[in-house]
């Protein structure tokens, strides 16, 4: 068993997310899950920050450092225990420890500093020898709240969950250095890096999958799908899109580790130029009312694009600036989830997986 520490504001999106390489993801609290099942290809997650395998977990009104150290106490906590590291060599028995304590979204108020004071002194009685600056394995306590926020005085109180791990792997973010507006083609509006990469995972990207953004923009959405290993397909209604986003996949999945092959082509959403079951998702972000340059009846352009994503693939992702899910049903989708995410005041983003 795993726990996984979560980002982001959504925590049903984050664990909707990391369902998409982990087994059996389960709320465990706020910003935390467990899983069953934590591979490697959890490094290539959105919303999912790290995922520890579980020493055990505490669950009471106020969890205080003494409760959590006679978890810890009671655990079987050796050299034998600790985790596989996949970007670490030589045998497990090996190595340093560090313990480090979160107070996750600081829902709890517990002295962190004293946590890792006092588990530390449990690892050096069985045995291990500390180093806090560069360890090699990292026991992680962390604390949150099922339920109940401290912050608002009329909401529940909830318990204080504690669960304690040995890291066992870590997303691998950069998403910052890929800003939309550092790539060589940049139009006002482009996705953030973070979100496409949570949408193109939950639609199943991943290396041997292919996947196609029928309004790929400026290509972002299909960028984050390359990186994790997707033969990526693209293609726009303007001459315009297609040539800046072949410039912007080509400067970031050219020589990237890993990367998948890409393509685009210039063509209509609605009559696409590709054979029944081509591909395993389709992803793409519909255009937004009142801001976009579409001419004509846009719920019968989002209609027809969807009749096509389902002929020519298994599942589509969509995100749109409002419910498309009765449009969805028409065009012979099952709506599997749905989230809904506040942009700015003036404008909410739904994402809705389809299948």
């Amino acid at each position: 068993m795993y726990v996984l520490e979560l980002g982001g504001e959504d925590d049903a999106f984050a664990r909707r997310e990391a369902a998409s390489v982990c087994s059996d993801v389960r709320p465990l609290a706020t910003g935390l899950a467990t899983a069953r099942g934590v591979g490697s290809r959890v490094r290539t997650l959105a919303l999912t920050h790290r995922a520890s395998r579980l020493v055990g977990t505490t669950s009471v009104p106020e969890a205080t450092v003494d409760d959590v150290r006679r978890l810890l106490d009671a655990a079987t906590v050796d050299r034998a225990s600790l985790p596989v590291v996949s970007d670490r060599d030589g045998p497990l028995g090996d190595g340093t420890v560090a313990v480090r304590a979160n107070d996750v979204r600081g829902l709890t108020a517990v002295d962190t500093q004293r946590v890792e004071r006092e588990l530390g002194s449990v690892l050096v009685g069985r045995g291990f020898d500390v180093d806090l600056d560069d360890p090699d394995h990292e026991l992680r306590a962390l604390f949150s709240r099922v339920g109940g926020d401290p912050d608002d005085p009329d909401a529940e109180a909830g318990e204080t969950v504690c669960a304690v791990g040995w890291l066992a792997e870590r997303s691998e973010r950069g998403f910052g250095e890929r800003l939309p507006s550092d790539r060589p083609f940049f139009q006002p509006g482009s996705m953030d890096p973070l979100y496409a990469r949570a949408l193109v995972n939950v639609a199943g990207a991943g290396p041997d999958t292919r996947v196609l953004d029928p309004m790929c923009g400026t290509g972002g959405v299909l960028v984050e799908a390359g990186l994790v290993g997707a033969d990526v397909v693209g293609s726009d209604a303007q001459w315009k899109m297609v040539r800046g986003a072949r410039q912007n996949l080509a400067d970031a999945l050219d020589g990237a580790d890993g990367a998948g092959a890409f393509d685009l082509v210039r063509a209509n959403a609605t009559r696409l130029p590709f054979a029944d079951g081509t591909f395993d998702a389709v992803v793409f972000d519909a255009p937004y009312g009142r801001q976009s340059k579409v001419v004509g009846d846009l719920r019968e352009l989002v209609s027809k694009a969807l009749t096509e994503a389902r002929r020519v693939a298994p599942r589509c992702v969509l995100v749109a600036d409002r419910e498309w899910d009765g449009v969805a049903a028409d065009a012979g989708w099952a709506v599997e989830s749905r989230f809904r995410h506040r942009v700015h005041r003036s404008l909410d983003r739904y994402a809705l997986v389809l299948e």
